[in-house]
């Protein structure tokens, strides 16, 4: 499917968003938090005030739907970490497995490099193999392991970083 615009996230979006992650937090371990997330939250992850990093809503252009989301945000609040961004996709289940999330993710090292960042990290759930497999397959490779750092569902998590050098 190669029918999707990326616009950056609005106030109009946040409720398509926030149902988006919800059923993430709610169904998976994709994301480790517990509970579901208000709008205000939802604002408070999405936006910032430094221009570098941004969110954008992955729209359907067939159907004008809000089908995903994905951002770079800042890795570490410390000077030395502004060249490094994380990024995150997060795709509505029903349009899972059809090459969107290669969209996103080519798409955010393209705004990436316009923003002359260096390295892109990802945090990844141990048992999100579709997410590791997603981000060997664009280049990044796993750059470290956390064991055990997460409990979700009564389940013990290890936690990896993938790394992509951009340039």
């Amino acid at each position: 499917m190669s029918n999707i615009s990326f616009v950056k996230v609005n106030d109009e979006h946040i409720k398509r968003i926030t149902e988006i992650y919800n059923y993430y937090i709610k169904n998976t371990t994709v994301t480790f938090h517990y509970f579901e997330h208000t709008e205000e939250q939802m604002k408070e992850m999405l936006y910032t005030k430094d221009s570098r990093f941004n969110s954008f809503a992955v729209i359907d252009d067939e159907n004008g739907e809000i089908i995903g989301f994905c951002m770079i945000k800042k890795f570490k609040n410390r000077e030395a970490f502004d060249k490094c961004g994380e990024v995150a996709v997060y795709l509505d289940v029903r349009y899972l497995n059809r090459g969107i999330g290669k969209l996103m993710l080519d798409f955010l090292e393209d705004e990436a490099r316009k923003q002359n960042f260096h390295t892109l990290l990802a945090s990844i759930s141990s048992d999100n193999e579709r997410s590791r497999k997603l981000f060997e397959s664009k280049g990044y490779f796993r750059c470290a392991h956390f064991k055990e750092v997460g409990i979700k569902f009564g389940n013990v998590l290890d936690l990896f970083f993938y790394e992509k050098i951009l340039d």
